[in-house]
């Protein structure tokens, strides 16, 4: 099947922020990485900030697939483990997403109304996974708080495996799917002790 105009641009784009970041991406570098004319990008995007949405929107609706797929054999049983490592894992297979999607100096929400609702069901993904994890019986605010916990710790642990210093201060992770389970398991021991905690 051909691919068309639009995804060969955003493949492109995508293709060289994971190699190189999105703060040096221009139309003329994409066009010469999709292997077509220079202005050929403008035909769909106005500008930088326009394709920078729309691949957010695509790697929210990308993680969101992801993450509330069913678990698979190889996964480990506590849902708020395998969410953090689907999360990092996310993270690390597809960098040209991830190090856009959280950028609101990249892309601004309230220019796409699409981007906003992609990245809002992604949230809602992570807020009906933590009403599992912690009970029906909890409060809208202990169900917020365990959830920025928990995206806070995901986020935090794959930003620093993909951008951050982590490797160069620890030290060489050589199985890095090791560290993030044991990351992830020590972390959701934490949340599960404290949304349990007597008040």
């Amino acid at each position: 099947m051909a691919i068309s105009l639009r995804d060969k641009v955003i493949r492109a784009a995508v293709g060289y922020i994971a190699r190189n970041g999105p703060d040096g991406l221009s139309f003329r570098q994409i066009a010469a990485d999709a292997g077509v004319s220079h202005q050929a990008p403008y035909h769909h995007f106005g500008d930088r900030r326009a394709i920078f949405g729309d691949i957010a929107r695509l790697g929210f609706l990308k993680f969101t697939e992801e993450m509330s797929a069913p678990a698979r054999d190889d996964e480990d049983t506590n849902l708020a483990v395998r969410l953090c490592e689907r999360y990092v894992d996310f993270a690390l297979r597809n960098k040209g997403y991830f190090r856009v999607m959280f950028r609101s100096d990249l892309c601004n929400m309230d220019e796409s109304p699409e981007t906003q609702r992609a990245a809002d069901g992604a949230f809602q993904t992570l807020l009906d996974a933590v009403s599992v994890i912690i009970g029906d019986s909890a409060s809208v605010d202990e169900i917020r708080v365990q959830a920025t916990a928990m995206w806070s710790a995901a986020h935090g642990l794959a930003t620093l495996l993909t951008d951050g210093p982590l490797e160069a201060t620890i030290g060489t992770v050589e199985n890095r799917r090791e560290l993030v389970h044991a990351v992830a398991t020590r972390l959701a021991e934490g949340l599960v002790n404290t949304a349990h905690r007597p008040r």
